[in-house]
């Protein structure tokens, strides 16, 4: 399920698949910001939510050979220098490797929503966001069984 946690129904997300889930008792949670405060701050939300979490300054540190493959869900900033959150989630789809997204971001150009619908994201959020909006998009995201299979 795609939900916007702003605004907007819920709409269907295409492509379930099974999770892997990572060796922790707790899922694993990749959380990509190039704003270092945002990315500390999102860390310490998403622990106090009971969840593992890495912290990334870009999609291209995410990307490194064999890190995605750990994570049962990534919450991503959209607008970053270099690739964005969007076309990371576009290089996962490439990749065959459906781990759930959770885009957010603090713009409000028309269509980011749309599109974040669109390309098949678990959860749209604008910035600031409540605590709450998160850890339900956590849950939507670990409750859909997606993830990377090899």
């Amino acid at each position: 399920m795609w939900e916007s946690m702003d605004e907007g129904p819920s709409q269907p997300a295409l492509g379930q698949a099974k999770t892997r889930m990572p060796v922790s008792a707790q899922p694993l949670i990749a959380v990509v910001d190039d704003d270092q405060s945002l990315r500390t701050a999102l860390v310490r939300l998403v622990r106090s939510l009971g969840y593992d979490v890495r912290a990334f300054a870009s999609a291209e540190e995410l990307l490194q050979p064999g890190a995605v493959s750990e994570f049962a869900c990534i919450v991503t900033d959209i607008h970053m220098p270099g690739m964005s959150g969007i076309d990371l989630f576009r290089h996962l789809s490439h990749l065959r490797c459906p781990v759930p997204v959770i885009l957010i971001t603090a713009r409000t150009e028309p269509g980011l929503e749309a599109t974040a619908a669109a390309i098949g994201a678990v959860c749209f959020l604008r910035k600031p966001f409540a605590a709450s909006a998160l850890s339900e998009c956590l849950r939507k995201a670990l409750a859909g069984e997606k993830g990377c299979s090899g």
